[in-house]
């Protein structure tokens, strides 16, 4: 009893939290299924209404809803996989492999890290324009496949992994890449998990670069074609809700696929430290 006591501050600052943080979900559910000028009327609606159809509907026709979905979803998944794979090769070899200008070579990624995105825009659209890329997928997936932060991150984690597991993969007879495949990478998968997840995340909310590269509606991912919606005069508040929250399903099956690995490697952070 005396335990509970002593627990129930830290359960009710918990309880809040989660509150808080399920409040804007509630919102963009019960806002895309009113009229815009429903939700700007007295009082304003706290219930869903009966409009979900009708916003689903016209955001299908205004914005190819199902297209763009589909787009954001395989340009999210091919530079998840590439993305991954490029950081967890390059963060192994950092922190496993003695060569020549290895600290050199760590210090240009962390440089890397500290330019503003905006700094290389520029340059970047004219790289993609001289390759005649412009308007293309992989003008959108190709130039940040090296992802600096993802490589940090699997270095660090590789700094840790036991050299007796590597020395025993090779001592019986185990070539590099099948010990990186069979060892290393069954090892390391709540890391990389943490890692899936972060990457899927930041390609699905990328905003800025896909509306520089792709100049056509067909092509368009979620962030940007919600951005059509916003009118001069007119914004389309209940699509934009309805198209925001069906955009939050993806992640979250990403997430729940990954979850276990995510929460292993904080767990495992936690009990190391």
């Amino acid at each position: 009893m005396i335990s509970a006591l002593r627990r129930a501050p830290a359960y009710l600052v918990l309880t809040v939290a989660a509150v808080v943080s399920v409040i804007p979900f509630a919102w963009m559910l019960i806002a895309s299924t009113h009229q815009t000028s429903a939700l700007f009327g007295t009082p304003v609606p706290v219930l869903p209404g009966g409009e979900l159809l009708a916003n689903l509907a016209r955001l299908a026709e205004e914005v190819g809803f199902g297209r763009v979905m589909v787009n954001s979803v395989g340009i999210a998944a091919v530079y998840t996989v590439l993305s991954v794979a490029i950081s967890v090769m390059c963060g192994f070899g950092l922190a496993k492999y003695a060569f020549r200008g290895r600290g050199v070579l760590l210090g240009l990624v962390l440089v890397t890290m500290m330019v503003p995105m905006q700094v290389l825009l520029v340059p970047l659209f004219q790289m993609m324009a001289s390759m005649g890329w412009i308007g293309s997928y992989q003008a959108v997936v190709v130039p940040f496949l090296a992802s600096a932060f993802g490589i940090f991150l699997m270095r660090q984690s590789f700094l840790d992994f036991p050299d007796e597991l590597l020395e025993a993969a090779r001592l019986d007879g185990a070539g590099e890449l099948r010990t990186f495949w069979r060892v290393v990478v069954p090892v390391s998968k709540p890391q990389i998990g943490a890692l899936v997840i972060y990457t899927f995340m930041t390609q699905w909310n990328a905003f800025i670069w896909p509306l520089l590269m792709l100049n056509s509606e067909e092509r368009y991912t979620l962030p940007v074609a919600l951005n059509t919606m916003i009118g001069a005069t007119r914004v389309d508040y209940s699509g934009l809700m309805l198209g925001s929250l069906l955009a939050t399903l993806p992640v979250l099956v990403v997430f729940l696929l990954f979850q276990r690995q995510f929460v292993a490697g904080l767990l495992g952070g936690a009990v190391k430290g």
